[in-house]
């Protein structure tokens, strides 16, 4: 069976769920109150990703989940931090069609002909993994057993890249992710700041039209087409008119993520140091990490409706929290929401769509806006 995707409502069968460190993997943090904060989000969230999976599973979805490294001293990148987990798979992947792109590949094979120029090494490598010679595919599986020679995102995804590449093309080298484009049909819409350009993507997927549109950062995170008809979107971040004609848009401006910047701009502020080991004293560090328990604890388990949504079929949806403004909408379309409040999506920076990836969804390429040609 090949996998692809097409329409992002059509039904999700194969998806990527992703994964935090474990709570023990912070039992290097000396000072026990940091610690427990560390572990008890780490609990939260495996709590949280395994409710999200038992939901994918009773739909009949297979769900793939990253490697991540039990002892923090793996995880350690050159810079001394230690590298965050892959909570959000979307950020780093993306199905079209029957393409799979992720980025997290690039380097490794890139710092790997670095290191055996000169050899036998082919002069420009190969798109498709299973292109690659034999040779290659020999000394690549011994790093891959040995987690200290591998960079931290292809340990990661090394199992799920193995797994994907015996049912459809495997892109080895960063195209676009998810998180940053709308598939809807015969129509791809992409980020400005995000993704290939016209040219490049034309290339690549002939058989698709291609449409730049302006948001604020990740489509996921302004606006998400439910269903054929349908909008959820926080602000007019583009024109709907123009771009998804005669569709229904329910704005939700109340809903923005102006609510918790300011918790933002501290967790900014500090970001990388609750990551560097010897810091665990850090007056700092405590207090920041205090700070997300205190004051600004709302923020973490914020009841905010994101619009951050995963579709698992035309009549079901998976959203964060209630909200009777969209829910009404739903009834009018048939469609069912499945409430799974990921608590701690402001300190990962990911909600539902962005903690997700899918690979493989029933259904074949439609054309929603045919009068386009």
């Amino acid at each position: 069976m090949k996998y692809s995707v097409y329409q992002h409502w059509d039904p999700l069968k194969v998806c990527i769920v992703g994964r935090s460190y474990a709570p023990e993997f912070y039992s290097f943090i000396k000072n026990t109150r940091v610690r427990n904060v560390m572990e008890r989000i780490a609990y939260e969230t495996e709590e949280d990703y395994q409710k999200l999976i038992k939901l994918l599973e009773s739909f009949g979805v297979e769900v793939l989940r990253p490697n991540v490294h039990a002892h923090y001293e793996e995880a350690l990148g050159n810079d001394g931090k230690i590298k965050p987990p892959p909570m959000t798979p979307r950020d780093y992947s993306a199905t079209i069609g029957t393409n799979f792109y992720i980025d997290t590949l690039k380097d490794f094979f890139k710092n790997k002909y670095e290191i055996l120029r000169g050899s036998d090494w082919p002069e420009k490598l190969p798109k498709n993994v299973n292109d690659l010679p034999d040779w290659i595919l020999k000394e690549l599986s011994e790093d891959f057993n040995n987690v200290h020679r591998l960079p931290n995102r292809m340990f990661e995804y090394k199992d799920i890249v193995s797994t994907l590449s015996n049912n459809m093309h495997v892109e080895i080298d960063k195209f676009i992710n998810s998180a940053g484009i709308t598939r809807i049909g015969k129509d791809i819409y992409v980020s400005y700041d995000i993704g290939p350009d016209e040219e490049q993507f034309k290339q690549r997927h002939p058989d698709y039209r291609f449409h730049k549109v302006l948001t604020d950062g990740h489509h996921d995170a302004n606006f998400c087409p439910v269903v054929p008809g349908l909008i959820i979107s926080l602000i007019d971040v583009q024109n709907y008119k123009k771009t998804f004609p005669e569709w229904e848009v329910i704005y939700l401006p109340d809903q923005s993520w102006n609510k918790v910047r300011p918790f933002l701009r501290l967790k900014e502020k500090n970001r990388g140091k609750w990551w560097v080991p010897g810091e665990e004293l850090n007056d700092e560090f405590t207090d920041f990490v205090e700070s997300w328990l205190s004051h600004w604890v709302g923020y973490v388990e914020e009841t905010v409706f994101d619009v951050n949504m995963l579709v698992i079929d035309e009549k079901n949806v998976v959203c964060n929290n209630y909200n009777e403004k969209v829910f009404r909408t739903f009834e009018r379309y048939g469609v069912t929401p499945h409430v799974i409040n990921f608590r701690h999506r402001y300190f990962w920076d990911g909600g539902l769509h962005c903690i997700t990836s899918d690979v493989h969804r029933e259904g074949t390429m439609k054309d929603y806006f045919p009068e386009r040609g």
